[in-house]
């Protein structure tokens, strides 16, 4: 059988699919409706089907007793965070189990986090093979960049079209030709280990003088200091790190942690009174997985009219390159982005902000527009040649 742009769902509500598997119970269009995260098995509402309608992409959802069998469908599952503890084939029913064996429905996995796609795919085949399923009844759209190395994965940029659909009220900033105040923007809403290592190294060396900067101590993950992929004693920087924290948080405007975390606001100056964002990404190293990362922090940069530094994975810039952006390869030492070590990577990056920081900053501003402005005008565009690549290679792995 041949493969469409079907999609089946045991349940629909008010046109929307509830999530699959899931136990917690909400209503399309209420706030309780974005708490399925929250809640085992932390399946969630499939934000591919958003996608597919703000962007126009034709598409059959139907009840999953009612397929018509032309065509092999989907059987979408949102994942809000991937749950090792958690069998997802055991909790489908014993006919879409069925299904599956008959090759007669194929699961979509639908994960927007960075997590090692390598780990999950070891994860998914086991339970393959638990229950006797054949090990392509499943595809993984996975955010983490090696998903493209592993068959039945697909690495697609979720967040770059999840902020295009919450950010799209708040129109892109003017790109002004006018000097600015600021030399850079960085901005850091959670506490982690290696992001307070990033901050502190930057600001011992002065860096962030003349900048809108940022950091938050109240908001912190369940990590231990030894989580952190820079070695912190290299630097010699532990007990800088120390100090660092124990005088935060920082802030460089008004709006709460919660206003920071609502991708329909923006901090206008950020964008329009300083040269370059600094981008402190979700993830350093993605889960030891070699695989790259980008969250709406980079795309928030591209869309309000400043050129970046991405402080993250390894490969980000080429990933980012990949979709056809700019990456400012004439103006910014961007070698940083092959460095796998994780430490001599953070140097290689600390060197290119240096660099830019002895600069006429106004000049080099001025030697980035046209990327600049090339990056704005494909991050504002429709996203429909994502999508249907997509779903070309969905089909066709």
């Amino acid at each position: 059988m041949g493969y469409s742009n079907n999609f089946v769902a045991n349940c629909i509500v008010k046109g929307k699919a509830y999530p699959e598997l899931a136990q917690w119970s909400a209503d399309p269009y209420t706030p309780a409706w974005r708490q399925f995260v929250q809640h085992w098995p932390n399946t969630v509402p499939v934000e591919l089907y958003e996608h597919f309608n703000t962007h126009g992409i034709d598409y059959n959802l139907c009840d999953i007793n009612k397929a018509d069998g032309a065509a092999v469908p989907y059987y979408a599952i949102g994942i809000g965070f991937f749950n090792f503890d958690v069998d997802y084939f055991e909790l489908m029913s014993s006919t879409t189990r069925q299904q599956l064996q008959q090759e007669q429905l194929t699961v979509l996995f639908y994960y927007h986090e960075g997590d090692n796609p390598y780990h999950i795919n070891q994860r998914l085949d086991e339970l393959c093979q638990r229950h006797l399923l054949p090990p392509n009844c499943y595809r993984f759209v996975s955010g983490n960049t090696a998903a493209d190395n592993i068959k039945n994965f697909v690495y697609f940029p979720d967040h770059e079209l999840l902020y295009w659909h919450r950010n799209q009220q708040i129109a892109p900033t003017p790109i002004h030709y006018h000097h600015r105040t600021h030399n850079f923007t960085v901005l850091s809403r959670t506490h982690k280990w290696w992001r307070a290592t990033v901050m502190t190294d930057l600001h011992r060396a002065g860096l962030l003088e003349n900048s809108y900067w940022s950091y938050g101590t109240d908001i912190a993950l369940d990590e231990s200091e030894t989580d952190n992929p820079i070695e912190v004693d290299t630097l010699g920087i532990r007990s800088d790190i120390a100090e660092f924290l124990s005088n935060g948080p920082y802030t460089c405007d008004a709006k709460t942690a919660s206003q920071h975390n609502d991708h329909h606001l923006i901090e206008t100056d950020h964008y329009t009174e300083s040269y370059c964002n600094i981008v402190l990404e979700t993830h350093f190293d993605a889960d030891g997985s070699g695989g790259a990362f980008l969250t709406e922090k980079t795309f928030k940069a591209i869309k309000h009219g400043q050129p970046f530094v991405v402080v993250g994975c390894a490969g980000s810039l080429a990933a980012l390159r990949k979709l056809g952006y700019r990456t400012f390869d004439h103006a910014i030492d961007n070698s940083y982005d092959t460095v796998t070590d994780n430490t001599q990577r953070w140097t290689a990056v600390k060197a290119a902000i240096t660099k830019l920081k002895s600069q006429d900053l106004h000049a080099w501003f001025e030697s980035c527009r046209s990327d600049i402005e090339h990056n704005q005008q494909l991050f504002c565009s429709t996203k429909t040649d994502r999508l249907n690549t997509l779903l070309e290679r969905l089909c066709n792995d």
